[in-house]
C-alpha cells in the first residue's frame, strides 16, 4: 500500500525537487520577480516575499507536467500502472498526464502563497524557520500546504477513500520534511 502512495506521488516529490534545483539556476535568477510586486500591505509588510516569483511558479507548472508524462510513459513500459492510483480509473494516455502535470504543479505553488503571506505578517523571513510556536507551526504547515492541494487532486482523480486521501497527506509531509532535511544537508535548502 505504502509502495503505490509513493509510486502514485513520485511525479509530484521529483517535480518539487527539479523546481527548486532550478530556483538556483541563472536563469532563475536573472528571470525571477516577485508574485507581490515588492508591494507591502498597510501593516508595512511584503505580501508574499522575494521566493514567489513568476518564473518558479510557470517552472513548477512545465517541470510538472513534463516529468507527469515522462512517468506515465515509464510505468506504461515497466508495466506498473496497476500500482499508480492515477490509472485505477483513468486510462494513461498523453492529455490525461498532461491535465495532470498542470494540476499538481498550479496547485502546488498555489497552496504555497497563504503560507507565505502569513509568515510574512509574522515577521517571518523567506526561506526562515523561526524558533517559536509560530515558527514551528509554519515549518509543519510548510512540509503540507501543497501536499493538501496536490493529495486531493490524486483524490479527485482516483477511487481513494478519504481516509486514505489523509493517509497521502501525512506519509507526504514527512517525506517532504525527510527530502528537505537531505537538500539541507546537501547545502541545496538553505534551511529544513
Amino acid at each position: 500500500m505504502i509502495l503505490d502512495m509513493y509510486i502514485t506521488t513520485m511525479p509530484i516529490i521529483i517535480s518539487g525537487i527539479l523546481n527548486m534545483l532550478f530556483t538556483k539556476t541563472s536563469i532563475y535568477k536573472k528571470y525571477r520577480y516577485p508574485i507581490d510586486r515588492y508591494k507591502c500591505l498597510k501593516d508595512g509588510k511584503r505580501i508574499l516575499g522575494d521566493n514567489k516569483t513568476y518564473i518558479g511558479f510557470i517552472s513548477m507548472i512545465i517541470i510538472s507536467i513534463v516529468i507527469q508524462i515522462i512517468y506515465g510513459w515509464v510505468l506504461k513500459i515497466l508495466n506498473l500502472e496497476g500500482h499508480s492510483e492515477l490509472y485505477n480509473i483513468h486510462e494513461n494516455q498523453l492529455l490525461y498526464n498532461v491535465l495532470l502535470g498542470f494540476l499538481f504543479g498550479f496547485i502546488y505553488m498555489l497552496l504555497e502563497l497563504p503560507n507565505s503571506f502569513f509568515k510574512r505578517r509574522i515577521d517571518i523571513k523567506p526561506g526562515e524557520t523561526k524558533k517559536s510556536f509560530f515558527g514551528y507551526l509554519f515549518l509543519i504547515i510548510d512540509q503540507i500546504d501543497s501536499l493538501i492541494g496536490t493529495m486531493f487532486v490524486i483524490y479527485l482523480f482516483s477511487n481513494i477513500s478519504f481516509l486514505k486521501y489523509i493517509g497521502y497527506v501525512i506519509i507526504g509531509g514527512i517525506t517532504h520534511l525527510i527530502i528537505n532535511v537531505i537538500l539541507y544537508k546537501l547545502k541545496i535548502r538553505r534551511n529544513v
